[in-house]
């Protein structure tokens, strides 16, 4: 039989196969077939064998080289690496959660940017200046904020920790190449044939144990070649730092110590081998002077072979408050790294166990999936990730061209994935999660307060991930302690907190320009997770214990910052100064403020009964201010919603920030307008009322005039992202898809990175959860509402695409304790069932479809109700 007429056999065979059974065995069918007739096959691309059935991985047909577009990210929360996929050598790029080169680690006199006591009435003082500057000027501006700004001093940077370098002693040429990250396990792998031996490396990082583990194997009956481990410290490389050790801990353990800055904070990885069979030594090398240079484990003759490491530094979240003079120092890592990697300890089979066991208590898609179309088709398995990427096309308007549903699906997963990997920490997700290559990255790759933090985490409680206590946390440690200084010190106002962005406890207004420091309504922002959090959890103890302590505090500070207008003399009450964040001009009444200020009070009436706080003048304080103050609702000239209470928004601002839009999405002071409850509105001293459609009519013609995500300022895959899940908040499923093709084809890397502009050089990780954000938006809202007696409600499927014409989705979680299940077909929606969690409280909940209420009811804990359409 001819070799063609064979492949053809297998081809007609393989395709009559399902896509599962196809992608799990295509190889091996054309592998017997070939070897029957003694060729030698060369396939045509086809997803690895291993590579998870249902699609949800990532896959190359050659290593990655580049750390921000082709490297594959693996991670905990604690500790995280990238995996480029390298064969005779792998370098695998490491990282530990706290190691950063700034705050009091590199400065005894670093204060997170504040001024000090003795400056209060000074700074007062100015602050009153300030205010009374932009309250008489003609266009209510000012360009001056004073003594407000404080320089930043040692802020530093999110750092890496160095290389892992694995190095097998292979020769010959390399066949049957793959590296894939397959999402269903979190395992990054790569697979290879040289000098006909199979070889499968193997990298994933488990939680329980918060340790990482590279297993290498081979399914021959051959040993494997000798593999060496080594470290490459950074710091090798770095001026002014002192080399870092790598010695032998034991015989089988490598230790690498070193300093992020000098001085600065000290860090430390150990790595133990182990293997089945063979032999492991550790040689170390020494200096003149009897310092530890560099050391090398080699493994010989054995069977499998694999290298786990834990990693730490003497960061102390607990240590940030006023008791530890705002240090963050904590104890020598070493022993806390000893048991934790003698817990770890074990065969790498066992690793993998606790790892796939903690994955599916917390990440499966037994607890939450989303299916767009019918699942990866074979033309889609058939080609490496980067291929789909290149090959993607914007999606526009009136057309059903463009797009592509499984690489969409995949991106939507992988934002979950990432999170997940990098949110159960100490620490919260940073800019770039916990994956940063060198001793400087963009933006520090900090927290921002102003968009990017948030978008971290706009999946985490609608696709039901358990990841927000170490965000929490960071607020409560790191934030409220020193915050409540800069409240004293800044703002004159003795109770209550204020931060204005980023790490270390920097909650000053930091110097270099007030459009990028002045943001005091940053923790106000952040009052929507906690408030969210309880609202779809219901959790009571954390609530009492830290939800509301949290908000309190925030709500206290914006009580007092709220004064009379005295330009407007309209009886209202407004933040002065402000600006939009980023956007120019310092001014008063911002839109953007006085809307989260507005539903942060609205918050705290609704929490405080659960709370169990008994400080009633504080509920009524915040009930006067609230129906007092300006609720940032203003229709402009051009019939715009303003950014600004002073008219003065321009139709060709692209600015990259939504800012004044923030009641659209994530919040709901636009969208869920209440003209009894947010009316009427003052304007030159008139009272006006506007209606619902009229506010939201407004918000349209804003977001039109924003543009695309492309602009003058930035090309950024956040601000598209965001704009994708506004056209959503509208119903409007045509722009929603778009702006979401378009971020995707501009935004994202071959490794489905998020990369800040077309150049692809910077990595910016908000992209990639606020696509997922994004998704879920366009296929559930249930947006907060301003009382718990307003009803909630759930609007099914209010911005799908035509291109999403069939799908299903369960474990989606919205407010209410509601868990929502739901299938579509040809556009329709076919079913869909709520279960209500047995700790939820009732509550009067509507459901609608298509613009008409399908359901009217009042939950009541532990029901299930299904929909039929």
């Amino acid at each position: 039989m001819h070799f063609a007429n064979v492949l053809e056999a297998a081809s007609h065979y393989l395709f009559s196969l399902p896509v599962d059974m196809t992608v799990a065995i295509a190889p091996y069918i054309l592998r017997v077939f070939a070897l029957t007739l003694g060729f030698v096959v060369h396939t045509a691309k086809s997803a690895p064998p291993g590579f998870p059935a249902s699609g949800n991985g990532l896959w190359y047909d050659k290593p990655g080289s580049n750390w921000v577009t082709e490297l594959l990210p693996i991670g905990n929360g604690y500790i995280a690496a990238m995996v480029p996929g390298g064969t005779a050598q792998e370098v695998t790029q490491l990282n530990i959660e706290s190691l950063w080169s700034g705050g009091p680690f590199a400065d005894p006199a670093y204060n997170g940017g504040n001024h000090k006591l003795s400056e209060q009435a000074a700074v007062h003082q100015s602050l009153l200046g300030v205010r009374q500057a932009i309250f008489q000027s003609p266009d209510g501006q000012t360009s001056d904020t004073g003594l407000l700004a404080v320089d930043a001093g040692a802020y530093g940077s999110y750092a890496s920790a160095g290389n892992l370098i694995t190095t097998m002693n292979v020769t010959g040429s390399v066949s049957n190449y793959f590296r894939w990250l397959d999402l269903d396990e979190a395992v990054a792998r790569t697979s290879w044939t040289q000098g006909n031996q199979p070889i499968l490396r193997e990298s994933f990082c488990a939680h329980p144990t918060q340790s990482c583990t590279q297993h290498t194997s081979t399914t021959s009956r051959t040993t494997l070649p000798a593999i060496t481990y080594a470290f490459s410290p950074l710091s090798l490389v770095a001026d002014g730092l002192p080399a870092p050790s790598v010695t032998c801990l034991d015989s089988s353990t490598l230790q690498l110590t070193g300093l992020v800055a000098a001085p600065g904070m000290a860090y430390e990885i150990l790595a133990k081998v182990g293997t089945v069979g063979g032999s492991v030594t550790c040689t170390s090398v020494t200096g003149t002077d009897g310092s530890s240079l560099n050391a090398t484990i080699t493994v010989v003759d054995s069977t499998e072979s694999w290298v786990t490491w834990v990693g730490g530094t003497n960061f102390d979240l607990n240590a940030g408050d006023e008791a530890h003079n705002f240090s963050f120092k904590g104890p020598d890592p070493h022993p806390s790294l000893v048991q934790l990697l003698s817990a770890a300890s074990k065969p790498a089979s066992a690793l993998f166990q606790a790892h796939l066991d903690d994955l599916k208590a917390t990440f499966s898609s037994e607890s939450f999936s989303l299916i767009l179309g019918q699942g990866p088709s074979r033309s889609d398995l058939a080609r490496p990730t980067s291929d789909l990427i290149d090959a993607y096309q914007i999606a526009y308007p009136g057309t059903i061209s463009g797009g592509n549903l499984y690489l969409e699906n995949l991106l939507f997963n992988y934002g979950r994935y990432l999170l997940w990997s990098s949110a159960r920490g100490v620490l919260p997700a940073n800019l770039q999660g916990k994956w940063a290559n060198g001793y400087g990255n963009p933006w520090s790759a900090d927290y921002h307060v102003n968009i990017n933090l948030q978008m971290n985490y706009w999946p985490a409680e609608s696709t039901g991930l358990d990841v927000t206590k170490s965000l929490f946390d960071y607020m409560e440690k790191n934030w409220a302690p020193r915050g409540a200084y800069t409240a004293q010190v800044l703002y004159n106002i003795s109770r209550g907190w204020v931060v204005h962005n980023e790490i270390f406890g920097h909650t000053g207004m930091k110097a270099g320009g007030p459009l990028w420091a002045n943001y005091p309504e940053a923790a106000a922002w952040m009052m929507i997770h906690v408030w969210d959090h309880f609202d779809y959890m219901n959790d009571v103890a954390w609530w009492k214990s830290q939800g509301w302590p949290l908000l309190k505090g925030v709500a206290e500070f914006q009580l007092d910052k709220l004064i009379p207008d005295l330009r407007f003399n309209d009886s209202t009450l407004v933040v002065n100064p402000c600006n939009s964040p980023e956007q120019s001009p310092i001014t008063e009444g911002c839109s953007h403020a006085m809307q989260l200020i507005w539903q942060l009070f609205n918050a705290v009436e609704k929490g405080f009964a659960a709370s169990g706080d008994t400080d009633t003048a504080f509920l009524q304080e915040v009930r006067d201010k609230r129906a007092r103050m300006d609720k940032g609702i203003h229709i402009g000239s051009w019939g715009q919603l303003q950014e600004w209470k002073v008219d003065m928004d321009s139709p060709t601002d692209t600015h990259r920030h939504l800012s004044h839009l923030i009641g659209v999405y994530p919040g709901y002071a636009v969208s869920e307008y209440t003209p009894s409850i947010q009316g009427p509105i003052v304007v030159n001293g008139t009272r006006t009322s506007y209606t619902t459609q009229q506010v939201i009519d407004a918000a349209t013609v804003s977001l039109i005039h924003r543009g695309n995500g492309t602009g003058p300022d930035a090309d950024s895959g956040w601000e598209k992202v965001w704009r994708a899940a506004m056209w959503a908040q509208l119903d409007n499923g045509d722009e929603f898809y778009h702006e979401l093709t378009y971020a995707l084809y501009e935004n994202f890397a071959a490794n489905l990175f998020s990369v800040y502009d077309s150049s692809a050089s910077i990595f910016q990780i908000d992209a990639n959860f606020g696509f997922t954000g994004a998704v879920m938006n366009a296929l559930i809202q249930a947006s907060d509402v301003p009382s718990l007696s307003t009803p909630l409600t759930i609007k099914l499927l209010p911005a799908i695409p035509t291109q999403w014409a069939n799908g299903s989705i369960r474990g989606a979680r919205v407010r209410g304790g509601i868990t929502v299940d739901m299938q579509w077909s040809g556009g329709k929606l076919t079913k869909s069932t709520l279960n209500v969690d047995r700790n939820a409280r009732s509550r009067p909940v509507r459901v609608v479809y298509q613009g008409r209420q399908i359901a009217s009811f009042s939950t009541s804990p532990g029901s299930t109700r299904s929909l039929r359409v």
